[in-house]
Order: structure tokens, then C-alpha cells, then sequence
């Protein structure tokens, strides 16, 4: 069984239900360990006092919270329990709105909501509510030591919970409008949504790769057998000088491409009646 991110109540007007909450996705990532350069073996880190200049032990470590210059006030895991608020125990929906109200930009990780019993009726009652009414619903709840702002949404599967950042997190000082005053003609617009009409498919999310990683595990791999290391071209784009040329370029190369696919799958196709 996965293991538990959180457990608690889900609070719907006067309605409250147990649930449980499940990491939904990770990032999978390379992990590479620290070594000494001189023989290959594993280091350690080491916690150490910069006033007695020795090493410390775990136990001999506390939390604390710098007020001033070198002043500190210190906090232990008993006394941030004690001001644990509600929402520690109890996950207050506070409104609801419809799909897509939401921006993308405030999403933050992902959780699988699922119900502390087999069946549920409060938990069934609630998904197919928000489903019929297309709607989500914005709660909070207190978790990985502090207090999020959540939207929970309804899928065919059960509830999905996402974690949103604070309007204060947001660094809206880093955005670019990119709107500027270029001018395009008739023309150009036309053949820049007849590209993305072309280029529009499905989402099929298991089609995507982290090509990054699997570089990594193939240099491993090379270095492990004592093999040159492959090295990645970069690709080095030329400067768009006529944008209507370029559009048009595209368009007939998105066209080959397709008409490639086509003749590989028909190939596939034939290759794999005559197998049967």
C-alpha cells in the first residue's frame, strides 16, 4: 500500500468523511552519490559546531529561529503541534468554482484523495456532485509544516488534490508580457493557426520521455564498459529573418513527416498480416 501524505477529514458544509491523501507523481531523477576523488568512497556529512569547532551528533541538535544577528529563540516538533490549526486534522472546503477558473500557474504537487472506507457514500456523493456541476472546490488544509490552500477536482477515477502557491509566492515581477508593438499581417496569422491546426493531436502523455535521463543512464552504461561518452549535438537556431517563409517551410515539413509516419505504419501493418 502507498504510503499516507496525510489523514484526516474532509469538512463539506456539515458533512465530514475520513480521507487519506497519496502522493500522485514524483519527479524521477539521476541520483548521484558524494565520493572521495582519491579512492571512490562514500562521504559522510558531518554536522558541525562552529563555536566549539567539533562535530555534533543528530541528538544534539535542535530547531531555531534567527530573531536578530546571532540571536535565536529555539522551537521543538511539541511545541509547533500545540499551534497546529484546525486544518491539521480537518480539510475545510471553503468555496466552490468551476473548472478551468483556476490558473495553472498557482498549481503546485499533486495528491490522490481517497476515502477511509471501501465504500463511502459522503466521498461518492461529493465526486459526482462536483462532476455534474462541473465545479472545484478550493479548501485548506495544514500539512509538511505549514498551511496549504488547496483545489480539489473530480476525475473519472475519484478526487485529485493539488497544493497552490500564495499570490505572495508568485514572482509576478519575473513575467514578460511579450506583447510589445510587432505588427503581423493577415497572412502570417493565417498560416500560423493553419500550423497549429495541423499540429494539433490528442494528449497522450505516455508518448513523452525525459530524454535527459535516459542520456545519463547511457553515458553510465558507456563509462561502466570503459567506452567513449557520446556527446548530444546542439542544435543552433537561425535567426527567423522572413516569418511567412518560415511558417510555409514548416507547414511542408510537418506534411513529410506525416506522410513518413503513414508509410511506416502501413509498413508495420503489412509486415505484421504476413507474420500472422
Amino acid at each position: 500500500m502507498p504510503a499516507t501524505v496525510w489523514k484526516g477529514y474532509l469538512s463539506f458544509g456539515l458533512v465530514s468523511f475520513p480521507i487519506r491523501l497519496f502522493a500522485a507523481a514524483r519527479p524521477e531523477t539521476i541520483h548521484f552519490h558524494m565520493l572521495h576523488e582519491k579512492d571512490l568512497s562514500r562521504i559522510k556529512e558531518v554536522w558541525y559546531c562552529a563555536k566549539e569547532d567539533k562535530p555534533v551528533s543528530r541528538d544534539e541538535i535542535v530547531k531555531g529561529y534567527e530573531y536578530e544577528k546571532g540571536e535565536y529563540v529555539v522551537v521543538d516538533e511539541e511545541d509547533l503541534k500545540k499551534i497546529a490549526p484546525p486544518t491539521a486534522t480537518v480539510m475545510e472546503i471553503l468555496q466552490f468554482v468551476r473548472e478551468g477558473e483556476v490558473d495553472p500557474i498557482f498549481l503546485e504537487k499533486s495528491y490522490y484523495v481517497a476515502p477511509e472506507e471501501a465504500v463511502s457514500k459522503p466521498y461518492a456523493l461529493l465526486l459526482n456532485a462536483m462532476s455534474d456541476t462541473k465545479s472545484y472546490a478550493i479548501a485548506k488544509v495544514t500539512m509538511h509544516a505549514r498551511e496549504h490552500i488547496v483545489v480539489i477536482r473530480p476525475t473519472r477515477e475519484g478526487m485529485v488534490l493539488h497544493t497552490m502557491y500564495y499570490v505572495d509566492e508568485l514572482h509576478k515581477s519575473n513575467q514578460s508580457t511579450g506583447k510589445g508593438k510587432s505588427q503581423y499581417t493577415a497572412k502570417e496569422m493565417n498560416m500560423a493557426k493553419k500550423l497549429i491546426d495541423e499540429l494539433e493531436a490528442p494528449f497522450k502523455p505516455q508518448e513523452y520521455e525525459d530524454q535527459y535521463r535516459k542520456n545519463v543512464e547511457r553515458l553510465i552504461e558507456q563509462k561502466q564498459k570503459g567506452g567513449k561518452v557520446t556527446t548530444i549535438k546542439q542544435p543552433k537556431p537561425a535567426p527567423v529573418v522572413d516569418i511567412l517563409e518560415a511558417l510555409q517551410r514548416s507547414l511542408k515539413e510537418n506534411a513529410a513527416t506525416k506522410h513518413t509516419r503513414a508509410v511506416a505504419k502501413k509498413s508495420t501493418k503489412k509486415r505484421a498480416r504476413a507474420a500472422a
